[in-house]
């Protein structure tokens, strides 16, 4: 036990030590040389980015200790909120008003506590208003304790935390169009302000994004993909090509999920680190990086998409009567996939053994022949070597009922991400791309489930102070109850 102690210690000292180092990296950027830091939209994005970074940071450095630290630099007074916002009560009182001596306490005045909350185009004040009660006989003071909160003692509520976390990773709308849109709504929020709010809740939701992950690879069907992301790190002025990769259950599993995860190259080291000792059926494209998972008890599934795509851009682009061919096959069996797409495992199983294998018998003994009679080198031999190599993981879902016949599903998951790119242009570091996949995560997930994202989030970060570890699975997008 005393080694084990003093390892733990070890550990929290070199991750201390670490996060001490990153965290002064950033202030040196955040407070440097102004002709070392990026101007105009790009610049107004970095700085978001740090922000949230150091706030992230130190909230880890908080947990680590095990307290709050006494910060350095001196924290600014927080203004009065306006007078002309609605107000909204909320009274703590003692649930007991007899002392345990058996005298009546007394009331002798309160404590109150302002949070801005707002919701979308309406900001209005939450007033929190705890009595305190005495007891003349003893002298013992009695007053509700104050609520938890996610970010201990800050502005905003948590209607308002989750506003600004769907709109930046949901609508994606980067803070410095945020902080225009609550100024005309009657109140000015800085973003350096709105990014410290971002990166304590990316922290705080994390355990969140990790639990989904673990649900998940409890599924033996998985789907997986990965879409580029430009990363900018603090310092360079440039961007290198950083990956999203995203992972679901199978399209016919019964958990609606998603779990996106950053990482700044396209290795596939990075898929073999999130899938762990996982083993089932892995659908996914015919990237080489997935190619070592399969010698490690993980079986590829192909995807018929892809293959049917290349012979759809063959006929696209040169009216190939023999990629019109190629398509009006793989038409045969997607057809019997939207008739069995309702039927159990077993039913869906016995009527593509009946319907659909007869269909890929004959498509691929025709792939064959007219791969005989094209040139090497070809378009048209490309397409068909595509398919030819790959046709074990292409028709492995013929012999089972639980897999897809593509890997549509988790493409779907991915492209709001590729579309919502454009607005923010570029992870500001690989801390913000983590703190964001863990976001997007619990938000899409919340989507696949019927969710609004904004209630969603509203609700989980008004229990997380409070939730025992042990029960934050409740808190996942596919267990949670709005009615909690």
């Amino acid at each position: 036990m005393l080694a084990t102690h003093r390892d733990d210690i070890r550990f929290k000292e070199a991750k201390i030590a670490q996060l001490t180092h990153e965290i002064a990296s950033l202030r040196r950027y955040q407070f440097g040389k102004r002709g070392e830091q990026l101007s105009g939209m790009q610049g107004s994005l970095l700085e978001e980015t740090v922000c949230a970074d150091i706030a992230a940071i130190e909230a880890e450095l908080d947990v680590l200790r095990g307290e709050p630290l006494a910060r350095a630099v001196q924290q600014p007074k927080r203004a009065v909120l306006p007078e002309y916002l609605p107000r909204v009560e909320h009274r703590h009182e003692p649930e007991n008003t007899t002392c345990q001596c058996g005298c009546q306490l007394q009331r002798i005045g309160q404590d109150v506590s302002e949070k801005l909350d707002y919701t979308p185009g309406l900001f209005t004040v939450e007033r929190h208003i705890r009595g305190k009660w005495v007891c003349k006989q003893c002298e013992t003071l009695t007053q509700a304790p104050v609520p938890a909160h996610v970010i201990d003692k800050g502005l905003a509520s948590t209607g308002l935390l989750a506003q600004v976390l769907v709109a930046k990773y949901a609508d994606h709308l980067p803070l410095y169009r945020q902080e225009k849109i609550f100024e005309r709504a009657g109140m000015r929020l800085a973003r350096s302000t709105m990014a410290e709010w971002v990166g304590v809740c990316g922290v705080q939701l994390q355990p969140l994004a990790d639990a989904l992950r673990e649900a998940i690879l409890a599924h033996r069907v998985v789907h997986a993909d990965e879409t580029p992301v430009q990363m900018l790190q603090p310092g360079t002025k440039k961007t290198h090509r950083a990956y999203l990769w995203a992972y679901a259950p199978g399209a016919f599993e019964d958990l609606r999920a998603v779990v996106y995860d950053f990482t700044d190259g396209r290795a596939g080291a990075h898929a073999r680190t999130f899938l762990g000792d996982w083993q089932g059926s892995l659908l996914c494209d015919d990237y080489v990086g997935y190619k070592a998972c399969f010698t490690q008890g993980i079986t590829e599934i192909g995807c018929m998409a892809h293959a049917r795509r290349k012979f759809f851009d063959l006929h696209v682009a040169a009216k190939s009567q023999l990629a019109q061919q190629a398509v009006q096959y793989m038409g045969q069996l997607y057809e019997i996939e939207r008739q069995v797409k309702n039927l159990t495992t077993d039913e869906r199983r016995q009527r593509r053994q009946e319907q659909a294998k007869p269909v890929a018998d004959a498509l691929h003994a025709w792939m064959r022949a007219q791969r005989e009679r094209v040139p090497d080198g070809s378009a048209t031999a490309k397409a068909l070597d595509y398919s030819l190599k790959r046709w074990v993981a292409l028709t492995r879902y013929l012999d089972d009922g639980q897999l897809p016949i593509d890997n549509n599903w988790i493409e779907n998951q991915i492209r709001p991400i590729a579309i919502g790119r454009n607005n923010w242009l570029f992870a500001g570091s690989l801390r913000a791309g983590k703190r964001a996949a863990a976001v997007m995560t619990l938000i899409q997930s919340a989507k696949l489930n019927g969710h609004d994202p904004y209630a969603y989030l509203k609700n989980i970060l008004t229990r997380l102070p409070t939730q025992p570890a042990s029960r934050i699975s409740e808190l996942l997008p596919h267990n949670w109850k709005p009615s909690c």
